[in-house]
């Protein structure tokens, strides 16, 4: 048996069209997302660079925000509220990591909700909870567009998430109950995981270890969402794997995510549907 491979470029491409639709027929509101980065982190740049050219591609307007490593928390603190305060700004991100100089959490609780694209003001955080409508974190919300196409009857199902971070573990794991799934949430000191994981219907990968989840860990036919994004050398030249060892979980697996080209472009894409959805709703 061999999965079926989840295309995630040709579903954050469907998304990306979709929102470029919707802005246009939307034309009385210019969604704007304004994107702060602090420093000069290599991989930050590339990052921030992405997000800017997909704003514009889908007629967004952009408000770009780079600033020096030097930049103190009460001048970046000064510039949100700046932004909050901004009627163009419909979005606001802020590129992590941060400088150690800097407190990540207290700049994030800093924005307002309902321009938290990122979805992890503690605000939505609490709705998503309780089931209330919030801007969810945009990794877990593409997972679970991915999903949703894959495995069209959710309810029922057992679901199994590696990895307990407030970023996607705890989201997707709401998510995955909002969808009428038993959710097991696991982590790293979590006893008998492999025997856990062979019980997944769908399988959540999140620890953030390179090749971690083995072939052998997964149930014949389950469906697995790979969020890891793990840099390793082999022969001297880098690559990108996932959390899951693929050549092994292909053999297994109904359906795989792969990566790259898995779980990470639906990031950027649901980015933008969440400025979309905080301009119509602001």
């Amino acid at each position: 048996m061999t999965a079926t491979i989840i295309d995630g470029k040709a579903a954050a491409a469907r998304l990306r069209a979709k929102v470029a639709e919707e802005v246009k027929q939307h034309h009385y509101v210019k969604p704007g997302l304004a994107v702060v980065l602090v420093g000069a982190d290599p991989a930050s740049e590339v990052y921030v660079r992405n997000k800017e050219k997909a704003v514009l591609e889908v007629g967004m307007a952009s408000f770009p925000h780079h600033l020096p490593a030097s930049t103190t928390e009460n001048e970046l603190l000064r510039l949100i509220d700046t932004l909050n305060a901004d009627a163009r700004v419909h979005g606001i991100l802020v590129q992590l990591p941060l400088p150690a100089h800097i407190n990540a959490e207290k700049v994030l609780e800093h924005i307002s909700p309902r321009k938290d694209v990122d979805g992890f003001h503690p605000v939505n955080a609490g709705k998503l909870a309780v089931g209330q409508n919030a801007l969810v974190p945009c990794t877990p919300l593409g997972c679970m567009i991915l999903l949703r196409e894959t495995v069209p009857d959710l309810p029922g199902l057992n679901a199994v998430v590696v990895g307990r971070s407030n970023i996607v573990g705890k989201p997707i794991a709401q998510l995955l109950l909002q969808a009428d799934c038993t959710v097991t949430i696991t982590h790293s000191k979590t006893k008998n995981l492999a025997e856990v994981c062979r019980n997944a219907d769908i399988l959540i990968a999140a620890i953030g270890k390179p090749e971690f989840i083995k072939g052998d860990w997964i149930k014949k036919g389950a469906t697995v969402i790979d969020v890891g994004i793990n840099r390793i050398t082999v022969d001297g030249k880098t690559k990108l794997v996932g959390d899951v060892a693929f050549q092994e979980a292909v053999q297994v697996a109904g359906a795989i995510t792969p990566v790259p080209g898995g779980v990470g472009p639906m990031t950027i894409a649901c980015l933008l549907a969440n400025t979309l959805k905080a301009a119509l709703t602001t």
